[in-house]
């Protein structure tokens, strides 16, 4: 397939962190773009705001009437359903109709790519790579799955030969990659209602990281049962971040690389998830040949991601932070920060579950994740792509957990009873339309203190 010739790009599913990245690139070099999405939310919003037609009923009518088989390209997300009246009218007219993941593939060959692939990590390691190459003047465009809070975006630079992308492991969409310089940041099961089994998952990365050849090129954590470069935190390795410690809220350390020692590196992420997501992309850019003086400068101005432990309210007697984990070892991870940030204060966590299929597998370890902290509120789990499952519900698992300062919480509810908890560390967690609530909540908590 070749993109010059494609004048319409049409998004079935363009509200998705990922598409949406895509349809600002594609806008970006002079594509005619729009789309469908099931609703409205404040991504969708932003693409209207750039020029973008997008509607929210599954109608063919809405469909761009110069939108012809020749000069249109359709791309899907994996959640859309077999019976959508929009996808099946491509389908049956025979358009080019390529998911998400095949485009970047298509865009990263012919460019020299880095893939950041992981269980965890993925957005944040992709952003602080994409900001440290932009800040250093490479050619560079970095497709995002999160808002980067010094862009205001999920794309990052207008380059035409470097790329960064997340190698998404969710229906193996990373094996359509052609990276040059990878790394693998975690392999934890996830996604079992898609591999089935943790052995599978395992395997998939495999696959991946034989994409990269030469295996000087593909970073690793010490743990994962890969051949690569190894990086880790206090520990012997080929990049090894120490002397680590808390100054102002921020991390203040020290980097070994093969070739020296990157002194007093400043990083304002909290938790020791993000320091080691910091030096896996440190790591790469100094690979790649950027040099020590631009890292440096470049990761102490990275802000962060929005819904990435983000800040809504950072005062002395009230701190409300918000983040997208939705996975038990992110959940832990969150944990890990806000208590390292704020030892001895009481930390309230509102936990809206994601999917039905990953509560049910995970459900043990969500219980004893969030059995953590001192208060919960446990919202009803967010279907995303599912149906309900029997017997899989947010009061099945608030009996899991072993603390005993919890309770299920309705949507409806939250402001009151946020409003009426004593904690002054509010964290509100999950990957659905939590997110859609915080401005909410952010104003209530604003109006209260």
């Amino acid at each position: 397939m070749n993109l010059n010739q494609i004048q319409n790009v049409y998004f079935i599913g363009i509200g998705g962190i990922g598409m949406s990245a895509l349809a600002r690139y594609f806008k970006y070099i002079g594509k005619q773009v729009s789309g469908y999405d099931k609703t409205p939310s404040m991504l969708t919003n932003e693409l209207i705001e750039s020029g973008i037609d997008i509607h929210f009923e599954d109608n063919i009518n809405l469909i761009p009437s110069d939108y012809f088989v020749e000069n249109t390209l359709v791309i899907f997300t994996p959640a859309v359903p077999k019976s959508h009246s929009e996808w099946n009218y491509f389908i049956e007219r025979n358009y080019e109709i390529r998911k998400r993941a095949e485009v970047l593939g298509i865009i990263t060959k012919g460019t020299f790519s880095f893939a950041v692939a992981g269980t965890h990590g993925k957005t944040t390691t992709s952003s602080i790579l994409g900001h440290i190459l932009y800040e250093s003047g490479a050619d560079v465009t970095a497709f995002v799955g999160g808002i980067v809070e010094n862009y205001n975006s999920n794309l990052i630079g207008t380059g035409k030969t470097v790329t960064v992308v997340e190698a998404d492991e969710f229906d193996r969409s990373f094996l359509h990659l052609h990276p040059n310089i990878a790394c693998i940041t975690s392999m934890d099961a996830d996604h079992l209602d898609i591999y089935g089994t943790s052995d599978a998952i395992e395997a998939s990365f495999v696959e991946f990281a034989s994409k990269v050849e030469d295996k000087s090129k593909l970073f690793i954590t010490k743990e994962l049962p890969l051949e690569g470069v190894q990086c880790a935190i206090n520990e012997d390795a080929v990049y090894k971040a120490f002397n680590v410690r808390i100054e102002n809220g921020s991390y203040v350390f020290d980097v070994q690389t093969p070739s020296e020692i990157m002194k007093d590196l400043h990083f304002g992420l909290p938790g020791k998830h993000n320091l080691m997501n910091g030096l896996m992309a440190i790591a790469m850019a100094k690979t790649f040949g950027t040099p020590t003086d631009l890292i440096a400068k470049a990761i102490a101005s990275f802000n962060g991601i929005r819904r990435r432990f983000s800040y809504q309210i950072k005062s002395e007697n009230l701190v409300y932070i918000d983040d997208y984990a939705h996975h038990p070892t992110e959940i832990n991870a969150v944990h890990q920060a806000v208590t390292e940030l704020y030892p001895g204060r009481k930390v309230l966590a509102i936990f809206q579950p994601h999917l039905f299929s990953r509560t049910r597998d995970f459900a043990d370890g969500f219980a004893e994740s969030l059995s953590q902290f001192d208060e919960v509120f446990l919202m009803d789990i967010y279907p995303a792509r599912e149906l309900p499952m029997e017997g899989i519900t947010s009061d099945w698992l608030l009996g899991k957990m072993t603390s005993s300062n919890k309770k299920i919480v309705a949507k409806n509810d939250l402001l009151a009873e946020i409003k009426a908890s004593d904690a002054p560390i509010i964290v509100t967690i999950g990957a659905g339309d939590i997110g859609e609530m915080v401005p909410s909540i952010k104003k209530m908590l604003n109006e209260n203190v």
